[in-house]
């Protein structure tokens, strides 16, 4: 037993030593296994890895041979030492790369089947041996980060057009965005400044809302443009993800693809009428919402809110107006442009009370001018009726003169 084992180890050594790398030999297909196809070579065994069976992707070796199939096979690597054998069946035929149409170029249209997917993008087959991968970012217009796997799925039969193709490095990339029209390439006629239309909210940033009008067009509502009134501090106070955004079109730049959305202009601007009700000096009832450390938050009618320094929220009992207190107030700035309204609660008496005391130190004055003025007047007429009466003496004594 032991006699014919050696015989069969010096005859696999034998056969070893006259191999070559390149050499082509007939074998049989002894074994099939997941990973790669065991093939004798006549008393010593060789493997040909998967990836070696044939140009194009194989899921399973029994998709290109059978048991006991004989074929040729090309010797790509051995080891004496371990008596490993790696062989190869693709590589006696030419490679596909090099029986590429020599015709095609960048901007052609081709058709292929998805064989592997990846987050970043699929590898379509385009032919035997020859892929082109679709990067996420070439199959939608859409400019959201998204996974390949929304688009396309393996086995599905693409058309794809050549963006880059390498022909020394066997490297091609496709895209499947290019089949439809950019969007933004007439995007002023179809959304042109101050046309209004309807947006999904996207995404969200403290300065403002990202919204989609379709695919491939998204834009900027800037959290300053979303309410005339409402103060603002970040946009999930004004609206979520997913939801549905009447927007109008800003401003347009073609060149970044970014337009510019409002959603108060919408509406006209409110301030233009608060400018002829919330007047300086005008007082209006007011609810403090809100306390903050430099003042207070004031709600105004027509959903309009001012603001009261510490100062000016001091009441006439010397104490301090409080959360949820309704108060008169007095506007004592008011700024169109910035969207402010100062008000005061003080001024509402203070100044009340100024112009009383100022009404009474008129008056005052005027009672003491009055009563110097009295004594005057009947001195000027004291003197003026001694006057008279010397003049009527001297015209008497005159007459009486010419008479005699």
């Amino acid at each position: 037993m032991s006699l014919i084992e050696a015989e069969l180890e010096a005859q696999k050594q034998e056969i070893i030593s006259k191999l070559e790398k390149g050499q082509v030999l007939e074998g049989t297909v002894k074994n099939i296994t997941p990973y790669g196809v065991f093939i004798d070579l006549g008393g010593v065994d060789g493997l040909i890895h998967i990836t070696d069976l044939s140009w194009g992707r194989v899921n399973d070796p029994h998709e290109i041979v059978e048991l006991d199939q004989k074929l040729n096979v090309v010797i790509l690597d051995f080891d004496e030492e371990k008596k490993r054998i790696a062989l190869g069946l693709k590589q006696l035929t030419p490679h596909p790369w090099d029986a590429l149409d020599p015709n095609l170029k960048v901007g052609d249209k081709v058709k292929g089947k998805v064989v592997v997917m990846a987050d970043y993008g699929a590898f379509v087959e385009i032919a035997p041996g020859v892929e082109g991968l679709i990067h996420v970012s070439e199959m939608s217009w859409s400019q959201h980060l998204r996974s390949a796997q929304e688009f396309l799925k393996v086995g599905d039969e693409v058309e794809a057009v050549i963006l880059t193709l390498d022909r020394t490095e066997r490297k091609m990339s496709l895209g499947i965005k290019q089949l439809k029209e950019d969007p933004w390439k007439d995007i002023e006629v179809k959304y042109p400044v101050g046309s209004k239309h309807h947006a999904k909210v996207r995404n969200f940033t403290n300065f403002g809302v990202f919204v989609e009008l379709e695919e491939g067009v998204d834009g900027l509502v800037h959290i300053s443009d979303l309410s005339w009134t409402k103060k603002i501090k970040h946009p999930s106070e004004f609206t979520q993800i997913g939801a549905d955004l009447e927007v109008v079109v800003l401003e347009i730049d073609k060149d970044n693809r970014r337009l510019s959305l409002g959603h108060k202009q919408l509406e006209e601007n409110p301030w233009d009428v608060f400018e002829t009700i919330f007047t300086e000096g005008s007082v209006h009832e007011g609810t403090i919402v809100q306390m903050l450390e430099k003042g207070a938050v004031v709600q105004l009618e027509y959903g309009v809110e001012g603001f009261a320094t510490p100062k000016h929220l001091v009441k006439e009992d010397g104490s301090h107006a409080a959360l949820n207190e309704k108060l008169p107030f007095k506007v004592i700035e008011f700024n169109k442009d910035s969207k402010r309204i100062i008000l005061s609660h003080s001024r509402t008496f203070e100044d009340a009370h100024r112009a009383e005391a100022k009404a009474e130190k008129k008056a005052s004055r005027k009672a003491n001018k009055k009563e110097e003025a009295t004594p005057a007047i009947q001195n000027q007429a004291a003197s003026t009726s001694l006057g008279d009466i010397d003049a009527l003496a001297a015209l008497k004594a005159k007459m009486e003169q010419e008479n005699s």
